[in-house]
Parts: structure tokens; C-alpha cells; sequence
């Protein structure tokens, strides 16, 4: 019998009879490629693989006759995934982790499978049971109902699945899997898209949480088609430098609940340790009075952090000033530059620039404008600024400090660590003026009068 094949978009999963140079669905070039996507007729046996699709007539219904749907969450025991989760996993959800390799998603979920009292089923196809129960050793945790399954054929996993009925199931990983049905490599686009439909419909159904774990490609997506993402119910990114000890998990799509929180770790020698107050981490004990270090309060989703932003301005030994910066775009460090050269006559152009954002983090808020022209004008002025100041604001073309967005709970972390003074915009800030406040707030408009109350 002859093998059935069809084209499919490696972008966002679209399927053609023949190969098209642009995508109809995304408009990518040069996207199709071929795949061998049914060996012959098992539509009865597919039926039949695990367990019969329920078959439910429905009728539309008025919206005002559907009662709402009470959120029933599992605790994970562990504080940085119930927060990312928005309180915990919801029953019958299909949640996707994806992560570059060797960034800790595994032991991630693998501490959550030891962690207890749930009874999981811990599926691996990358790893056998030896090398899983080393690095349960290593983690350190035990949980009697933590069961270890090593297979890649998603009809074998789901009929266990079944048999034991345990509270969550965690797949490791998704581009490993098989499905009899399918006549493809594993990690191809029908075969991911088939296995993920497959454990969709066993979530569904049993009201049974599915964690998979997504590898990514070379660019920073999760490898497999678009679609991936769009038919699971949450999708998390563990993201961090290797260099670094620290592990951010964000929320890129949550049908349950915000995608503004993230949970923060540390990675060590037994594994992932929560991080419940990463500012203390993130900004240095020493106490050396040296000049070009400020502190500048951001957000992190909905976290406020603490930073330590470290700038060093020195002469340029060549023709070409260097400008450099680590964790922080260099366009707007140009663009600060060019400010304080405009506004305040600073001789920036004739000096070399480096700037850099303690802990390994890259930071995208504007609020730490304030703190990066601090540091700046501290190193070229070679004068140390007080590690009890903080500051956060956004600076514009024109020099004028912009008010940024959650300021009171910047204002309110900065009182818990012990800062005695903020600098803030004084726009938009006549709510924050009101309230009993632990820390001194002082309002400042442009960055010349930042320049007359710290550096004068």
C-alpha cells in the first residue's frame, strides 16, 4: 500500500498536498518540508489505543445560563511554581516547559515529581531509570508514590497513565515521543503534533495535570511547530545564564491565570533552590565607597527587584570612544549618553563607556534610566554614591525624568531593604505623596537637578 506524505510549515505547523515556497498560513519563505504522516487505515485501532473519545452531543446554550467554573489548583509545594502557575495547577491542565539544554528544566520537574504528597508518573525517553534515580539522589527529596516510566510510544505512557491514575503527569520530552499512527521520525512536526494532541485529550478527559518539556531551537523558540503552543494550556520558559547560579521561570501564555508573574531560583550542587528575595542576592554587600555603582529599583513581572547597575567611564586611548554594555541595550546607553552630554554638558564623547547590570540579568525596564545616569555621572565624576539611595525613573530626549509604571511597590521594596532615600519623578506622584512612607522620597524633573542633589 502506498505511504501517505504531505508538507508541513516548520513555522506554524500548516499542512500542504505538495511543497509551496511561501507559507498561506504565516508567510514564511522556504518553511515546507515532507513527512510521512499515516502508515495505512488504523482509524478503529487509533480509537482503541488508550481509551474511546466520549462522544457528548452539545447544544448552544445563552451565556447567562453557563454557571461559572470553580478553579480547582493542586499545591505544588514548591512557592516560585505556584506563583508562575497563579496559585498552583489547575486539574486537567496541559502545561508546556521549555528551556535551552542543560538549563535545569528536568531536575525542575523532577523536584516537583519528589517533592509530595501527589502521586506523579515521572515519564523520561532521554534518560533511563538509573540515571533519573541519580539525580533524585542528588536532589536529595523522596516521595513513595513518585513512579518512573521509561518509554517514547505515547499509546504504552497513556494506557499506564490510565492503569495507575496518578495526580500529575510529566513528560520528558515532547520531541522524543512516538505515535504507532504516525510514520515519522520522533521530534517531527506530525509526530509532536500528534503525541501533544493525544495528551491534550488524556488531560482533558481524566482531569489529569500534563506537564511536557519542549527542547528549543538555535533562535530561542520551542522546537515543533506554533501549534504546540497554542493547544497547550500554559506555556513556561526557563531562562538564565549558565555562567550565572540564577534561573528565572516566565509565564509566556497562562489560559488560568496572569502572565506578569515569574519565579526565581538558584541553581546548586542539590539542585534548584527558591529564591524568595532575589534583591538582597542581586546587589553587593560590600561596603567600599567606590564610585559608578547605584542601585535602581525594576520590575520583574509583577516582582519588584532591587539592581545593582555598575558603569566605569575612562578616557579613550584610541580615536573611537568604546561603548559597551552587558545585560542593558547599548542603543539606549548611546541615547543616555548623548542626554547627559546634551543637558549637562558631561564630556561623554571623549571617554570610553562600560556599563554593566550586576547578577547576569538583562534588563529591559525604562525605570532603571535613573540608576544607569547615576552610575554614569559617579564614575566620570569619580564620586561614590550612598548604597542607602536608590533611584528609579525613566530620563526622555529632553532631559526630563518620566514617571514609570508601579511605583509604590518600588518605593515600598526599596523601604524593606533598608534604603533611607528614593529618587522618583515628581509627575504623576501626588497619590504616592499622601501615604506614610518608611523611606525618604525625593521628587526630582530633570536630570540636572539629579546632578545638584546627589552629586553637588
Amino acid at each position: 500500500m502506498k505511504v501517505k506524505t504531505s508538507f508541513f510549515c516548520t513555522a506554524c505547523g500548516a499542512e500542504s498536498p505538495k511543497w509551496i515556497g511561501k507559507c498561506t498560513s504565516c508567510g514564511s519563505w522556504n518553511t515546507y518540508v515532507e513527512e510521512v504522516i499515516e502508515k495505512k487505515s488504523h482509524a478503529e485501532e487509533k480509537s482503541k489505543a488508550w481509551k474511546p473519545a466520549k462522544e457528548e452531543k452539545t447544544v448552544p446554550r445563552k451565556l447567562q445560563e453557563i454557571g461559572a467554573l470553580s478553579t480547582i489548583r493542586l499545591d505544588t509545594g514548591d512557592r516560585e511554581l505556584n506563583r508562575t502557575l497563579g496559585g498552583g495547577i489547575v486539574l486537567g491542565s496541559v502545561i508546556l516547559v521549555g528551556g535551552q539544554p542543560g538549563i535545569g528544566k528536568s531536575t525542575l520537574l523532577l523536584q516537583l515529581a519528589l517533592a509530595g504528597p501527589l502521586k506523579v508518573l515521572y515519564v523520561s525517553g532521554e534518560e533511563s531509570e538509573e540515571q533519573i534515580k541519580m539525580r533524585a539522589d542528588r536532589v536529595g527529596k523522596i516521595n513513595p508514590d513518585c513512579y518512573v516510566y521509561t518509554d517514547i510510544n505515547v499509546s504504552n505512557i497513556l494506557k499506564e497513565a490510565v492503569k495507575l491514575q496518578p495526580d500529575i503527569v510529566i513528560i520528558d520530552s515532547i520531541q522524543t515521543l512516538v505515535s504507532p499512527f504516525i510514520d515519522s521520525t520522533p521530534g517531527s512536526i506530525s509526530q509532536v503534533r500528534e503525541c501533544t494532541g493525544e495528551l491534550q485529550r488524556f488531560a482533558k478527559e481524566s482531569n489529569i495535570p500534563v506537564f511536557i518539556i519542549g527542547h528549543i531551537t538555535k533562535e530561542g523558540s520551542i522546537a515543533g511547530p506554533k501549534l504546540l503552543e497554542h493547544m497547550v494550556d500554559v506555556v513556561l520558559q526557563f531562562e538564565g545564564d549558565q555562567q550565572y547560579a540564577y534561573r528565572i521561570l516566565r509565564t509566556l501564555k497562562n489560559r488560568f491565570g496572569s502572565t506578569d508573574e515569574i519565579g526565581i531560583y538558584a541553581m546548586d550542587t542539590n539542585g534548584l533552590r527558591e529564591i524568595s528575595n532575589p534583591s538582597e542576592l542581586l546587589i553587593s554587600p560590600d561596603d567600599t565607597k567606590l564610585s559608578g555603582s547605584a542601585v535602581a529599583a525594576s520590575l520583574e513581572g509583577l516582582r519588584p527587584l532591587l539592581l545593582e547597575t555598575q558603569a566605569l567611564v575612562s578616557p579613550a586611548v584610541y580615536g573611537t570612544p568604546q561603548r559597551s554594555a552587558t545585560g542593558f541595550d547599548l542603543r539606549r546607553l548611546s541615547m543616555l549618553l548623548a542626554v547627559l552630554e546634551k543637558r549637562c554638558g558631561l564630556p561623554f564623547g571623549q571617554n570610553d563607556v562600560f556599563l554593566n547590570i550586576a547578577g547576569g540579568l538583562r534588563v529591559s525596564d525604562p525605570a532603571i534610566d535613573l540608576g544607569v545616569v547615576a552610575s554614569l555621572i559617579s564614575s566620570l565624576q569619580d564620586i561614590h554614591i550612598s548604597k542607602k539611595i536608590c533611584f528609579a525613573g525613566e530620563v526622555g530626549l529632553s532631559g526630563e525624568i518620566r514617571p514609570v509604571s508601579r511605583i509604590e511597590q518600588r518605593v515600598q521594596e526599596a523601604a524593606r531593604l533598608g534604603f533611607e532615600t528614593i529618587y522618583i519623578s515628581k509627575y504623576r506622584s501626588e497619590l504616592l505623596a499622601k501615604k506614610e512612607l518608611k523611606t525618604d522620597v525625593v521628587m526630582i524633573s530633570r536630570i540636572d537637578e539629579l546632578l545638584q542633589e546627589v552629586f553637588s
